[in-house]
């Protein structure tokens, strides 16, 4: 059993029964009474972030998470299909479970983590680039070139972002995830 004395950012533990991954932690010592930790983390289950204080060297049930690797094979009326990549066994994931799911085209790699002791499948992430081609974007007008302009695209998988205003139709750019903005064009 381990106490707040172990926190580290990433780790994951429980918190009313469900799993959760702590984004951030500060040990707070008032001017009378006894040292504090406040945190903040993700409850896995629902995807919220929340606050809670502990005191110092409560403890914690520590949950033991993997990371596996899996590939997008396709999406149907259910969901996503996906594939383990080491076994080839394959799992079914609802659509509202997989983050950016616009950004993903079939035989993306993705990294799914996986409560160890119970095999049950708490996030799937896409890597943190993705590289698709512009299916259709608004041809730049000359002259219109201030700093920073942007303009909206639509990519393979039919996920709409802004780009600059540069990029043309057909070509391959990279796509940050976590924030869906634009990184730079993919050179085949």
């Amino acid at each position: 059993m381990a106490t707040t004395g172990d926190f580290k950012n990433g780790i994951f533990f429980l918190f009313n029964e469900h799993p959760c991954q702590l984004v951030y932690f500060q040990h707070v010592k008032p001017g009378k009474g006894n040292t504090i930790v406040r945190t903040k983390f993700k409850d896995l289950n629902t995807g919220k972030l929340l606050e809670h204080t502990y005191g110092a060297g409560e403890r914690i049930d520590l949950v033991s998470v993997e990371r596996r690797p899996y590939q997008f094979l396709y999406k149907d009326d259910t969901g996503y299909n996906f594939m383990h990549k080491e076994t080839y066994e394959q799992v079914h994931l609802n659509e509202d479970f997989v983050e950016n799911a616009d950004l993903m085209k079939e035989g993306q790699d993705v990294e799914m983590m996986v409560w160890a002791d119970k095999e049950e499948i708490l996030t799937c992430e896409l890597p943190q680039f993705v590289n698709l081609q512009v299916t259709y974007t608004e041809p730049a007008v000359k002259g219109n070139t201030s700093t920073n302009a942007l303009k909206e695209a639509t990519l393979e998988t039919g996920a709409k972002v802004m780009v600059p205003l540069f990029i043309n139709e057909g070509e391959k750019i990279s796509i940050k995830v976590e924030d869906r903005s634009y990184g730079e064009r993919v050179k085949e």
